[in-house]
């Protein structure tokens, strides 16, 4: 009688976008010799940025992009029926991303806008993250992703173990990393009120935060305080700047503001 292998079988990862830019797929062949590390540990089978193959069998599915037409809603229902994990990848997948704008107007108006006198033959709905739509098991934040997070997350998910996104702003990464504040500068910033988790990557690097990786849970208590108070700064007034990538979580405080 043959012994059965010991060997443990790669888990099938399969890459999958709806409506994005692709850029957050695109960090991970931006990972260099570290990638090649990955594919030591799973086994590649769908992913259209690096391959023609597209395998329909997957354990693991990434999936980047927001939900924004009826045939979105059916195809990743059919992902989530096949995939045991599937991973959000980048702001359009975790909040709803750029595209949200689309749903700060009526739609038929919204439709009118880019399509114009055409726009009547357009599948459109509202835009949505993925969780609104099926079950999310992992969330990776940013526009793009920071790659050192999707390390994290890759890890959690190949041991099982849950990944939780942090719920303080990217402020306390920015005071770790003994950055000058954006407003010492006299320039606005989302810092205070956006989710932590980049390691303040773009103020690293002489930008501003855009709120890319969405709302902290209730920023009136979470948001950095001490920026907050220090600079005069109001809740409503900073939300009032999270327009670009603001409707899954920004939009939901409209209605308190009266805006």
């Amino acid at each position: 009688m043959k012994k059965q292998s010991s060997k443990k079988l790669k888990p099938k990862v399969a890459f999958f976008d709806f409506s994005d830019c692709e850029g957050c797929q695109l960090q991970f062949t931006n990972m260099g010799e570290t990638f090649l590390d990955i594919l030591n540990l799973i086994n590649i089978v769908n992913f259209r940025e690096i391959m023609s193959e597209a395998g329909q069998d997957y354990d693991i599915a990434f999936v980047e992009g927001s939900i924004t037409t009826d045939n979105d809603v059916k195809r990743i229902k059919t992902i989530r029926e096949k995939a045991k994990i599937i991973i959000a990848l980048g702001s359009c997948a975790t909040i709803g991303g750029i595209n949200g704008m689309k749903n700060r107007l009526p739609l038929k108006e919204a439709k009118r806008i880019v399509y114009g006198d055409k726009s009547h033959t357009i599948n459109s709905i509202k835009t949505m993250p993925l969780h609104e739509v099926v079950k999310v098991d992992y969330f990776i934040n940013g526009c793009p992703v920071y790659i050192p997070e999707v390390l994290t997350v890759l890890k959690c998910v190949l041991l099982g173990k849950a990944y939780v996104v942090p719920n303080y702003s990217v402020c306390i990464e920015c005071k770790i990393n003994e950055n000058v504040c954006r407003y010492e500068k006299g320039e606005d910033c989302l810092g205070p009120i956006t989710k932590a988790g980049c390691n303040s990557w773009c103020i690293n690097n002489g930008n501003k935060c855009y709120g890319c990786r969405g709302l902290v849970e209730n920023p009136a208590v979470n948001a950095h305080k001490e920026i907050l108070l220090k600079y005069g700064l109001d809740l409503k007034d900073i939300l009032n700047k999270f327009t670009l990538y603001s409707d899954s979580l920004g939009a939901k405080y409209d209605k308190e503001f009266n805006r």
